[in-house]
C-alpha cells in the first residue's frame, strides 16, 4: 500500500488503481478506490502524499455502465492543456475500472482543481494527438432524490462557503435577471416546489437545439434567442435560482438513456444543476426535465467555464469527439 493507512479490523480491498497508462509527471496526484469490508473508525494521510477520501452509500441494486469519451487534436506547437473526462469520487457512482491513454504517449499530471475536481495536465506534442478515457462505474438503479418537499434554506443559515453559489457568474448573469425572476416565480412555493417552476419554465420555453450556441454564450444570450443546448438550459436555470437566493452549482458528466426511449443523436456530455435546499445539494435538469437514471458525475462549479472538459493553452485545432455512455449488460 502507499502511504495510506485505514483504521478497521480486517483487510480492505483496492477497487481501483491508478489509470495512467505511460510516463507520470513527479509529485503526480494518485486515485484509487478502496472497500471496506468491515466499517472504517479512522483514517491517517501522510502528508507527502495527496488523496481524496470519501464514503459512498451502497445502494441496494446498481447496474454497471461503460462511460468515455475519445477527443483529436491537431497541435501546431507544444500547447499544455488541462482535462476534465474523470468522474468525481464523491457521488452516487463507484468505479469498477478505467483506462486513460495518449497516442502518443506523453506525461500526466493529476490534481484536484479548488471544486475538487479531478484534472489532468499534460503538454501536448506538436503533430496529431489523441486523448482517449474509458471507464466502468456502478450505478444506482434508481432515479434521481425527489426534491420536491425540500424546503429553501434562508440565505442567513447557508453555510458561508457555499454563499459564492447564490451570486453572478461568467456565463450566469443572475443580477441581470432577478426582475424577470421574481416577477415569474416569486408568487410559487419556495423550495423545491419553486425549482421545479423553473426547470419547467425553462424546458418549455428555450427549444433544445444544436448549433444555436458558442464558448461565449450566457444564460441571458439564451433567454433573447430562445434556444441552446444543454449547456445553455442549464445556465439560464442556475441564473433565476441564484437570482431568487437559492445556492445553485453547474454540473455536468455522462447520463446513459436508460429508462427513456433513445435518443437518436450522438451521444454527448450532459449539463444539469444541483441547488442546495434544506441542508444538502438536490439534481435537477432543465433540460431532460424528469428524474433520471445513471448520471456519473464528472465537474461540479460556477457554470460552465470552471468544468470546461479541455482547455488549451495554444495551438491546438479540435478536430473530433466522441462520447459513449452505455449499460454493460452480462453476457
Amino acid at each position: 500500500m502507499p502511504a495510506l493507512e485505514l483504521v478497521w479490523t480486517q483487510v480492505g480491498q483496492v477497487v481501483v488503481e491508478s489509470s495512467i497508462e505511460g510516463p507520470r509527471l513527479s509529485g503526480g496526484r494518485k486515485h484509487l478506490v478502496i472497500e471496506p469490508v468491515e466499517p472504517v473508525i479512522g483514517v491517517d494521510i501522510h502528508e507527502t502524499h495527496r488523496y481524496s477520501v470519501c464514503a459512498i452509500p451502497s445502494p441496494a441494486k446498481t447496474l454497471n455502465l461503460r462511460v468515455g469519451c475519445e477527443f483529436k487534436y491537431d497541435v501546431n506547437a507544444p500547447t499544455v492543456a488541462t482535462v476534465q473526462v474523470r468522474p468525481r469520487s464523491d457521488s452516487t457512482h463507484r468505479l469498477v475500472t478505467e483506462r486513460w491513454t495518449t497516442e502518443p504517449s506523453v506525461a500526466v499530471d493529476e490534481y484536484a482543481d479548488v471544486y475538487g475536481n479531478p484534472v489532468k495536465r499534460l503538454v501536448m506534442p506538436e503533430g496529431p494527438l489523441v486523448l482517449r478515457y474509458d471507464a466502468v462505474v456502478a450505478v444506482p438503479d434508481e432515479s434521481d432524490a425527489d426534491a420536491l418537499a425540500a424546503p429553501q434554506t434562508p440565505v442567513e443559515d447557508v453555510p458561508g462557503d457555499i454563499l459564492h453559489f447564490t451570486l453572478p457568474s461568467r456565463y450566469c448573469l443572475s443580477d441581470q435577471l432577478m426582475g424577470m425572476a421574481w416577477e415569474l416565480f416569486g408568487g410559487t412555493e419556495p423550495g423545491g416546489p419553486r425549482v421545479q417552476a423553473v426547470c419547467d419554465w425553462v424546458h418549455d420555453n428555450i427549444q433544445f437545439q444544436y448549433g444555436t450556441s458558442n464558448p461565449l454564450t450566457t444564460a441571458v444570450d439564451v433567454l433573447e434567442s430562445r434556444k441552446g443546448v444543454c449547456r445553455d438550459l442549464t445556465h439560464l436555470a442556475v441564473s433565476f435560482c441564484r437570482a431568487l437566493n437559492m445556492p445553485t452549482r453547474y454540473v455536468f458528466g455522462y447520463l446513459p438513456d436508460l429508462y427513456v426511449p433513445a435518443n437518436p443523436s450522438p451521444m454527448d456530455f450532459a449539463a444539469w444543476m444541483e441547488v442546495y435546499l434544506g441542508g444538502r445539494w438536490w439534481t435537477f435538469d432543465p433540460r431532460n426535465n424528469m428524474r433520471r437514471v445513471g448520471r456519473v458525475l464528472i465537474g461540479r462549479g460556477r457554470d460552465a467555464l470552471d468544468v470546461a472538459m479541455i482547455t488549451t493553452f495554444g495551438p491546438a485545432a479540435f478536430r473530433s469527439m466522441v462520447v459513449w455512455a452505455d449499460e454493460v449488460r452480462e453476457a
